[in-house]
């Protein structure tokens, strides 16, 4: 791996053994593990390949427009950075990388509450459509000043982490004694006493988690939310039918399906096989996006036809960061766009509006062909 070249990367699966061979243990199974037994982890990934395609032929797919807008904005596909913490662990430059590479690809990125780089830090990059992922902390303040802190930024939504009233059971983490190197700091609470994780006999983050995060968290504080900002707020973690009818009642901007990428509760749902449900609650009401397992243009095309506005990738956009800082970011971007459109022209279909529901088959759909028993 340490001779490996750009040009003979292939797909974003790639960066990972190269990133694994490049960070210390501790940092690598932080990115890469899940809870307990991570079956979950597992089945984000082997959901995508049960759901198969119904191509359309004889479409004049010579010209494919990948853009789209989310939340008024229009970016030029609908594959998103997601918030993964900490990211100057992977590469000296982290965050700031991300946003540029982000920024550089026309797409939206969104920054992590527990990043290394600060909310300002990231702005002063350049332009660039960006989100803000927001933990509620038991201190009112500090999270009043932090969203104000964003939405002077310039950053344009909350993601709002609503499945982490305490930390899943990351094993990896609990044997490495997971602490963040002394060398870097949670950038957004310098200066509060917040922004070290320190190492003890368990994990060092399920320690902050447990001392700093509230765990009373519920619907009226995405009421209280919408009064301190003006900015729309994105319920991230939502995997039920239920859960997604509450967010529209509660006015949200949207709902992001998401499982925290296998990492809190293990045995829930891939989040591919929860979006049909949250799709029908939801009714079209508010833009529902997914996260979780995504690492090919084909995956995307599967999240929009069973209902999705827009993906949000996690772990490959780390891996490829660990493996070649900004233009590992922008690689595994462009990989995703590049496979995406392709899907788009085999499936004809010439934009992201004529990706539909009829262009997939399910496991629960009627019609799913069966597999033919072995004789």
């Amino acid at each position: 791996m340490a001779s490996w070249k750009m040009e003979n990367i292939t797909n974003v699966m790639e960066f990972e053994p190269i990133a694994r061979e490049q960070l210390p243990k501790m940092v690598y199974d932080y990115y890469a593990s899940g809870a307990e037994d991570q079956w979950t982890l597992q089945e984000n990934r082997n959901a995508f390949s049960r759901i198969l395609f119904r191509p359309r032929i004889l479409v004049d797919v010579s010209q494919i427009d990948t853009s789209t807008t989310i939340l008024g904005y229009k970016i030029s596909m609908p594959i998103m950075v997601a918030p993964t913490a900490m990211q100057k662990m992977a590469h000296p430059e982290g965050e700031l990388a991300t946003a540029r590479a982000a920024s550089a690809a026309g797409t939206i990125m969104t920054l992590s509450s527990w990043s290394t780089s600060s909310v300002e830090e990231v702005a002063s990059t350049g332009p660039g459509i960006r989100f803000f992922q927001l933990y509620v902390l038991k201190d009112r303040n500090v999270v009043q000043q932090l969203v104000r802190r964003a939405e002077e930024a310039g950053f344009k939504a909350i993601a709002l982490t609503v499945d982490t009233p305490r930390l899943g059971r990351r094993e990896s983490d609990i044997k490495n004694r997971f602490a963040l190197p002394p060398h870097l700091t949670l950038k957004n609470f310098e200066g509060l006493n917040l922004g070290t994780i320190e190492k003890t006999n368990d994990s060092g983050l399920a320690t902050y988690v447990a001392d700093q995060i509230d765990r009373s968290l519920n619907w009226k504080d995405v009421k209280w939310l919408q009064t301190i900002t003006k900015l729309p707020i994105l319920v991230k973690g939502v995997l039920t039918a239920e859960d997604a009818s509450l967010a529209v009642e509660a006015g949200v901007g949207g709902i992001i399906v998401s499982n925290h990428g296998a990492r809190q509760l293990d045995y829930v749902p891939a989040t591919i096989m929860a979006l049909e449900e949250v799709m029908k609650a939801t009714r079209g009401r508010v833009p529902v996006f997914i996260d979780g397992g995504i690492r090919r243009g084909t995956d995307v095309f599967k999240a929009l036809a069973l209902g999705a506005s827009g993906v949000f990738i996690g772990r490959p956009v780390v891996f490829g960061l660990a493996a070649a800082g900004e233009a590992g970011v922008r690689k595994v971007v462009e990989m995703l766009h590049d496979e995406f459109e392709l899907t788009m022209a085999l499936s004809g279909c010439r934009s992201v509006k004529e990706i539909t529901r009829a262009h997939v088959i399910t496991p629960w759909d009627a019609s799913s062909p069966r597999v033919a028993p072995r004789l």
